[in-house]
């Protein structure tokens, strides 16, 4: 989880691939309304999330195994709702940066439907993790290498 640019993809598939596990792109859930207006630098409303996220619970619902799903998530009831719908306990990972680090790396990606422009609003609306969530915060300012290195290590805490 965590705002657009901060590599929930790039981490994910990662984590997936050495645990043996499967990733679900969120985006790939988004409907096309949803797409569209993100691409014009509108933000998301909640109204415009809860089918979204809704769906992403019950992707991961019916999924086997390890389940790693890219989203968001950046509110608590967002994710209080794909733990409703996964069906089970979900562990948040949260991919923590600065806004002027994860403008940079949006400016050097291409080919994404989220602007820059719309990072200021996905700060503004995250919420911080809670005590009650199964959760990890890591750090993203390292190399994806030592991201996932710092995320499996604290999975490997928790267990």
């Amino acid at each position: 989880m965590g705002v657009a640019g901060c590599g929930k993809s790039t981490i994910g598939n990662a984590l997936a691939d050495q645990l043996g596990g499967t990733y679900l792109e969120g985006d790939s859930f988004h409907p096309d309304s949803n797409i569209a207006k993100m691409s014009e630098g509108t933000p998301l409303t909640d109204e415009d999330r809860w089918p979204w996220l809704k769906i992403i619970g019950q992707e991961m619902a019916k999924a086997d195994g390890i389940i790693f799903a890219g989203c968001s998530a950046l509110k608590l009831a967002y994710r209080d709702l794909i733990e409703q719908e996964a069906g089970e306990r979900v562990t948040f990972i949260h991919l923590s940066g600065s806004q002027e680090l994860i403008a940079d790396r949006m400016a050097k990606r291409g080919g994404h439907f989220m602007p820059l422009s719309l990072l200021k609003s996905q700060f503004a609306t995250l919420e911080p993790l809670i005590e009650r969530e199964q959760s990890i915060v890591v750090d993203i300012s390292g190399s994806s290498d030592e991201i996932v290195a710092d995320i499996m290590s604290k999975i490997r805490a928790q267990t």
